[in-house]
């Protein structure tokens, strides 16, 4: 039985699609790898459906999508929904003046950074990354999003790792995603 917040059917296509990587990027991580999910039109369409309908698309002004498999995410949201797309970077790669936030990984530490101007004062940002493991990718790239005065509406992953309470540490956030394990 697989499970998820926008039902078992979506959940079922983004599960049937996901591929286990062992020992990936270090010996005793499992990588879930969506690429082919991202590969699949039909699949992928439904997905990107299913965020949409659950925000509706007057609920939310941007998206922002955490590098990298976020950008694809987001790209295709904002797209669905008539809105911009906002990347959350790795440290390095915006050429402006940006905010900057380290957070710890399951495997070490990492740091993101977001253009300060990013976002007008009060725009309704949804945030989009494609999984949820232990939460500090995504409450940095939260923090980012409302120090460069957006205003979070929801959060969006295909593929929460319940284990590892991810869900727990965005509290009070609700976290959408469309397939827990």
């Amino acid at each position: 039985m697989v499970d998820g917040d926008s039902g078992p059917e979506m959940a079922r296509r983004v599960a049937d699609l996901a591929v286990d990587v062992r020992d990936f990027p270090q010996p005793g991580i499992v990588f879930k790898d969506l690429t082919p999910l991202f590969a699949s039109g039909p699949d992928f369409a439904a997905t990107i459906d299913a965020i949409v309908e659950h925000y509706g698309a007057d609920s939310f002004d941007v998206v922002a999508g955490i590098e990298a498999r976020g950008f694809m995410i987001a790209s295709a949201v904002a797209y669905a929904a008539g809105v911009g797309v906002v990347p959350v970077r790795k440290v390095g790669k915006l050429p402006r003046k940006t905010l900057r936030e380290t957070y710890a990984l399951e495997y070490g530490e990492a740091t993101l950074e977001l253009h300060t101007d990013s976002f007008t004062p009060g725009q309704r940002v949804l945030v989009v990354d494609d999984v949820l493991a232990t939460g500090g990718t995504a409450e940095a790239s939260l923090s980012l999003v409302e120090q460069a005065g957006g205003v979070v509406t929801g959060f969006t992953v295909l593929l929460e790792l319940a284990f590892l309470e991810g869900r727990k540490r965005l509290k009070p956030r609700t976290v959408h995603a469309l397939l827990t394990v």
